[in-house]
């Protein structure tokens, strides 16, 4: 299935690229390069030199120009060409490299990697828990072999947490959830609601709950292609609902090709904001959750259907699955009118 081009993707936390790197990462089958200029504002070129298709960040930098490392053509942060050390130096028509939009917004560089004109901020996911005045974060980044929507189904589904994080973040509680799933435009929101739950040890930690009874709420909202905030919450039990202790964090999904898939992810917090020794708990049990249970979960999930579409497979579905099924099927139409229009 093609990406889907006219919408926003998490490209590199902000901090990746500084005012002396040449940093790049295939974004979309495509080998993006992401640099600062003199004032540190990022831009983002096609990482590919028109002329013998030599990657760009091989090259020198001379202040906002670069210079190809095999032929010296030069090229500035929009992708101009500038200087042609060739014949009579004039600039070959067609001498132009690729721009792609990028923002820079909530700790993150956002890039548009479809019809330019369309590229409106205002269309930025919406994300709370970025916010370093406010929050405590905690955030990291992993790569995973692995298609991204499989990715995307891991959150928008939180049944597994029972299961597969069993003892960390999930209990028995959570398959007693109260599940809501609606639909706003292309935004799609799963929420669930534990009631009368005995904490897992670390989350009981984390929270201060002392073993009592809490009501836990895991609310997902999915902006288009990957994007996801996670709100988790606990209260104790009988308290209005969603009012307690809240943790947003968000789970951004970028595919680097049709099987691999960039994870940027984050946990921030409103409270014992100055706990060291928390922050690093924290650090380590997000690393087990992600880089040791999710992932090789995931992959084994690619590796026994071989490559197959997923529809194809006629998955079982069970109660929990409304929220990433409501995913699957809405990216696919927004494809799909994507790719109409550009057929027309």
């Amino acid at each position: 299935m093609p990406f889907l081009r006219n919408t926003w993707y998490a490209a590199a936390w902000s901090d990746e690229v500084s005012a002396s790197s040449a940093f790049h990462r295939r974004l979309l089958g495509e080998d993006v390069l992401l640099v600062r200029d003199a004032e540190g504002a990022p831009h983002a070129l096609r990482n590919l030199c028109p002329h013998r298709f030599a990657p760009l960040h091989l090259g020198k930098r001379f202040g906002d120009v670069i210079e190809c490392a095999y032929h010296g053509l030069r090229f500035d942060l929009k992708g101009a060409c500038v200087a042609n050390p060739h014949g009579d130096g004039r600039i070959p028509r067609g001498a132009q490299v690729r721009s792609f939009p990028l923002v820079e917004h909530n700790l993150l560089l956002w890039i548009w990697m479809g019809d330019p004109a369309k590229a409106d901020p205002s269309l930025l996911p919406a994300l709370v828990g970025l916010d370093p005045g406010r929050f405590a974060i905690n955030r990291g980044y992993m790569h995973a072999a692995v298609n991204f929507e499989f990715m995307t189904d891991n959150i928008m589904d939180l049944g597994h947490i029972e299961f597969l994080h069993k003892g960390l973040l999930g209990s028995e509680a959570v398959r007693r959830a109260e599940i809501d799933v609606r639909q706003d435009g292309n935004i799609v929101h799963s929420n669930r609601l534990t009631r009368t739950e005995i904490l897992p040890p670390a989350l009981d930690a984390l929270y201060e709950t002392g073993g009592q009874p809490v009501d836990r709420w895991l609310d997902v909202t999915w902006f288009p292609a990957g994007n996801m905030q996670l709100v988790v919450g606990v209260a104790p039990t009988g308290s209005p609902e969603r009012i307690g202790r809240e943790a947003p964090g968000v789970h951004l999904m970028t595919p680097e090709t049709d099987d691999s898939t960039h994870y940027f992810w984050s946990s921030g917090r409103d409270f014992r904001r100055e706990d060291a020794q928390l922050h690093a708990a924290l650090d380590a049990g997000f690393k087990i959750a992600f880089e040791e249970q999710d992932k090789p979960m995931i992959i084994a999930q690619r590796d026994a259907i071989g490559g197959a579409e997923f529809w194809d497979m006629k998955p079982l579905i069970l109660a929990g699955d409304a929220g990433a099924v409501r995913v699957r099927r809405v990216l696919r139409k927004m494809i799909d009118a994507e790719q109409a229009e550009v057929q027309a």
